[in-house]
């Protein structure tokens, strides 16, 4: 499939972070296994991951994101991404890690935000603007120190510019422009021979292998990466149970 593509569309979930050694957060379990204090207080990743912190316990909120926020930005990508990258591929993710732009890559749609960027938690206007310098985060009980970011408008509290559970005050504008640049994309490629690769991406959040079946509909040119849910409906595919590095280095190999 790679060898006779056009193009290709990378379609990418949590799961393309692990050989990066970045944890997936999948299940309480493997969330807590990341972050011992959360399990200490028995906070899930979905209870964590909610706006209302932000207003209710700021420390508690920006702990958890500024302590992920050191973490991507220490964190190299792993041998696969200069792959997809000589695959010439393009990107749609529900990672907010900023991992594929770490490695080159110009064009990403990122479904969800990016820890990346800020944004005001009220919001005053409508305005995404990169993240500064890094939060202290104190490492035993994982809750911000010192001061937090604001919003350089109207001084209130900023949050990551992320997508959350029950998330009503999320500013999409610049994820949408992102969307809607690789809609265009995969409307020029009609008539071409595009293969969608999807890596990492489980079914407890689907929206990432809900958009590579739509994407590969047309001619079940589908390659599925994950090494605990490969299976593909109605055989539309190819499935690999393996992990990100060894299914891509292996397609590689035989180009």
């Amino acid at each position: 499939m790679v060898a006779a593509a056009d193009t290709v569309l990378v379609c990418a979930g949590a799961g393309m972070g692990v050989d990066s050694g970045l944890p997936d957060f999948r299940g309480s379990e493997g969330f807590w296994r990341a972050y011992p204090p959360y399990a200490r207080l028995g906070l899930r990743f979905e209870e964590l991951a909610d706006p209302v912190h932000f207003a209710q316990d700021p420390e508690l909120a920006w702990g958890f994101y500024g302590h992920r926020l050191a973490l991507y930005r220490a964190t190299v990508p792993h041998s696969g991404f200069e792959i997809l990258r000589e695959w010439d591929a393009r990107v749609f993710t529900s990672n907010v890690d900023g991992q594929f732009q770490k490695a080159g890559f110009a064009d990403v749609a990122e479904v969800h935000g990016s820890i990346h960027h800020l944004q005001c938690t009220l919001p005053c206007r409508y305005e995404v603007w990169p993240a500064g310098a890094d939060v202290e985060v104190d490492p035993e009980t994982l809750r911000a120190v010192g001061p937090l970011p604001e919003c350089p408008d109207c001084g209130s509290l900023a949050r990551p510019n992320i997508l959350m559970f029950g998330d009503a005050h999320w500013v999409p504008d610049r994820s949408q422009t992102g969307l809607d640049a690789l809609m265009a994309w995969r409307r020029a490629q009609h008539g071409r021979n595009l293969v969608v690769v999807e890596i990492g991406a489980g079914n407890a959040v689907p929206t990432v292998r809900r958009h590579a079946e739509l994407a590969s509909a047309a001619t079940g040119n589908l390659i599925r990466i994950n090494p605990r849910e490969p299976s593909i409906r109605h055989g539309r595919g190819v499935s690999l149970a393996m992990g990100a590095v060894e299914a891509l280095t292996g397609i590689q190999s035989r180009l």
